[in-house]
């Protein structure tokens, strides 16, 4: 939605953290993969493969209140585009939360806000 906003420098990093996330739970799943191709494209990274950077090294990448805002919206739509949220997914969203200083109601409200979207893409038409 918003990666487009991201610098250069972020919009790698940011496709480092949805490899990271999307294959934490040891099953890169039909569901995520769609995503992570939709973030290439937008972002104008469909040629980018991942350089197997650490969850630390990748956070540091962004500084900027809005580029966090932007990564863990995405994050979470990564992480709820399967209908499953594993205990490795949750430990990293925590972190990626603390580290970014959000509390836990800022965090509730991105959650919400996505698990809101992803009911509403799946709702269906009335004719």
């Amino acid at each position: 939605m918003f990666l487009t906003e991201l610098q250069q420098e972020e919009k790698e990093a940011f496709l480092e953290l949805a490899y990271l996330i999307a294959t934490i739970d040891g099953n890169y799943s039909v569901f995520e993969n769609p995503v992570i191709v939709k973030y290439q494209k937008e972002m104008d990274l469909e040629d980018y493969s991942s350089k197997g950077a650490t969850l630390e090294d990748i956070l540091k990448v962004f500084k900027e209140e809005r580029s966090k805002h932007i990564v863990l919206t995405e994050i979470l739509r990564l992480v709820y585009s399967d209908g499953i949220v594993h205990e490795n997914e949750q430990k990293s969203i925590r972190i990626i939360r603390e580290h970014f200083g959000f509390d836990s109601n800022k965090y509730a409200n991105f959650k919400d806000w996505i698990v809101g979207i992803k009911e509403l893409a799946n709702y269906p038409e009335h004719e």
